[in-house]
């Protein structure tokens, strides 16, 4: 086929118009044929065009009914055929047609069934008999007969389809294939408008999968990030962008779902339902699907997108289980994309790169923001402040921001501020429940890492990831292999110096631990405000559950107006007597009083015996509880402490790290 590029000039959006193709055509030539097979694969693949099965075409005159579908057609296909131009209808069709895209620059296709090109153009042979009939004729001006010569000539000119002794299944695959190119984006259900950020990963994406026409392997590629994060967007950007690039296509939105309803066979049965553009197949098991997909996908070139896929049996849809036998069995070209929060079963299933979603830039993030609290392109004057609070908030995070900034929209400031300060304490909710399937489908101890991570290890040096891992280590959780699953679930970012976890994800793991008793802190496992340490030891509770304790920042203290510091002045410290559970003690040094001056009283009668971590700069007391059994220490560090001796007799230990740095009234070492 010869190119149409000289046919197709600029076309208008797909979505302005009521039908994708307006075929002319003479019915008597080519209804039961070639334009009967043309109409069924247009319609197969998902293309409206106009059928007139109502015989509209009666008398001389177009009906109004064929000029609304001519005018209200994307693209123009005229099938010519020998007695094409006996009929004035088709000829008044074909000039309205050249009318249109005169005006509205329309693309139009021209296919020679069992004519000449030449013919068509020259008015020659069987053309040359029907004009002059027509010419015989009172009923046409010589005007009109002129009309259409010309447009016969400049309609023939343009490249198009010689079919003459062709077979005509892998033409009209051809002509499908142009206009599936020329209406591009006509799939796409998605405001493009709207979607901030996803050109730039649609651009890296594109490049990773090299898409063009020089590609002929399969390519199998994973889409990663956390959850909320903009995954499924992009892949349903992706594959509504690019999918008319295929003649085969499959997107599964939630291939979790679907196995969860209806086992391997039900997805197994949803992309072959798609991919061959047929419902209701019958596929008895399956082996006989593997045999299905072989059979008539084995020479297609096909788009299958398989979104959030959660476990690894969900994929395993084709004997042999992997993946692998998609890029064995599908054509060349072809592209499987799969949307999973977990890097492991994307590597697992043998994909070729991952690309992993990163949160937005903040260019991006402030547009994005501004299109949901403003329903504009700018921060609006008097809240330039309050927005980059609540970007600050979200650090880049899509949902985040269309939820927050949905929230905001039309409210005064009075309200954003009340928002804001109200969101320091209460977290979004559907924010929360997003952000919180990855975490729930983790095993007990995986959660408990994240967990501490979120709640405790947020202040970074060079030594943090080798110390991280000590501490886990000593908490039982096996860190090198639940840390590197943290990462395949987009949970944290690793490398040999820092743990990083996105800030959304800190909160739900504050929230996580929180939720069950939210005013009630001593029924927490882990404490990490001040304020609610202060809580806790204030009221004396008893605190069973509390397994660690790691207060480094006091700086909240001061944020909140309401608390005034000379309440800090004196701390009872009775209820660490009561946390049997407890693992590790640590208060960092702001905290114990070179910033903020605290008394602290009562009594440390008891210290759990499963304490293994012990850090009290400031240590107000001349010895540890005389109850504690050392034997867990891994490290105690007790700075400018009023510490004289540690405990009574002898006790055994197990201590790597010990500090007593301006210890000045201690008058007994440890021996060992």
């Amino acid at each position: 086929m010869a190119s149409t590029s000289n046919a197709i000039i600029q076309c208008t959006s797909s979505s302005s118009f009521q039908y994708d193709v307006f075929v002319s055509f003479r019915g008597e030539d080519t209804r039961n044929s070639f334009t009967g097979f043309l109409f069924g694969a247009l319609k197969k693949q998902g293309i409206e065009a106009f059928k007139d099965d109502k015989d509209i075409r009666k008398g001389e005159s177009i009906a109004p009914e064929l000029i609304r579908a001519i005018e209200g057609s994307h693209v123009f296909v005229v099938v010519f055929s020998k007695d094409y131009a006996s009929s004035t209808w088709c000829l008044r069709e074909l000039a309205h047609i050249w009318d249109c895209i005169q005006t509205s620059h329309r693309p139009l296709l021209p296919i020679f069934y069992d004519v000449d090109p030449s013919q068509v153009r020259n008015q020659s042979g069987d053309y040359q008999k029907a004009f002059a009939q027509h010419q015989q004729s009172s009923r046409f001006q010589e005007k009109e007969i002129k009309t259409w010569r010309e447009v016969l000539e400049q309609v023939a000119s343009l490249s198009g389809w010689d079919i003459r002794n062709k077979q005509q299944h892998p033409v009209i695959e051809e002509i499908v294939q142009q206009i599936k190119n020329i209406l591009g984006c006509k799939f796409s259900t998605l405001p493009y408008d709207n979607l901030v950020g996803m050109e730039s990963h649609f651009a890296k994406l594109s490049k990773l999968i090299c898409l063009g026409p020089v590609n002929d392997d399969v390519r199998v590629v994973g889409i990663t990030g956390m959850g909320g994060i903009g995954k499924s967007t992009l892949g349903r950007a992706l594959y509504e962008r690019i999918s008319h690039q295929f003649n085969s296509r499959c997107y599964i939105d939630d291939v979790s779902k679907l196995y969860q309803g209806y086992g391997t066979l039900g997805v197994q049965k949803e992309l072959l339902s798609q991919s061959l553009n047929e419902r209701n197949l019958e596929i008895c098991n399956v082996s006989n699907g593997t045999l299905l997909v072989w059979e008539r996908l084995s020479n297609a070139k096909a788009l299958i997108v398989l979104d959030n896929a959660d476990q690894d049996k969900q994929l395993d849809m084709f004997t042999g289980g992997r993946v692998d036998l998609l890029r064995k069995c599908l054509g060349r070209g072809s592209i499987v994309i799969i949307i999973s929060r977990d890097k492991q079963i994307l590597k697992a299933h043998g994909v070729d790169l991952i690309y992993q979603v990163k949160p937005l830039n903040y260019n991006d993030a402030v547009r994005l923001f501004c299109k949901k609290a403003f329903k504009n392109n700018y921060i609006m004057s008097d809240f330039e402040n309050l927005t980059y609070d609540v970007l600050s908030h979200c650090q880049g995070h899509p949902l985040a921001i269309e939820v927050l900034g949905s929230s905001l929209f039309d409210k005064d400031v009075l309200h954003w501020r009340s928002a804001l300060a109200s969101l320091r304490e209460n977290k979004s909710k559907s924010i929360m429940d997003v952000l919180r399937i990855s975490f729930d489908q983790l095993e007990d101890t995986h959660k408990e890492i994240f967990l501490d991570i979120a709640c405790f290890f947020n202040f970074f040096n060079e030594d943090d990831v080798k110390y991280v891992k000590e501490v886990l280590d000593f908490r039982g959780f096996n860190p090198e292999y639940g840390l590197q699953v943290l990462v395949d679930k987009s949970l944290i970012t690793m490398d040999s110096r820092w743990i990083q976890m996105h800030d959304l994800l800190r909160d739900l793991g504050k929230y996580i631990v929180r939720e069950k008793s939210p005013r009630k802190p001593w029924k927490w496992s882990r404490l990490w405000d001040f304020k609610d340490f202060l809580k806790v030891m204030s009221n004396n509770k008893v605190a069973k559950n509390v397994e660690v304790i790691i207060i480094e920042d006091p700086y909240g203290i001061f944020r909140t107006r309401t608390m005034r510091v000379d309440a800090l002045s004196t701390m009872r410290v009775d209820a660490l007597s009561t946390m049997s559970s407890l693992k590790l003690l640590i208060f960092g040094y702001r905290i114990a009083g070179f910033k903020i001056e605290i008394n602290f009283s009562g009594t440390l009668a008891k210290l759990s015996n499963e304490l293994g971590y012990l850090r009290w700069p400031k240590y107000p007391f001349e010895c540890l509880s005389p109850s504690i059994e050392p034997d867990k220490l891994v490290e105690l560090i007790l700075p400018r402490s009023n510490i004289k001796q540690l405990w009574e007799g002898t006790k055994v230990v197990s201590i790597i790290i010990i500090i007593f740095l301006y210890c000045f009234y201690l008058n007994k070492q440890i021996k060992r």
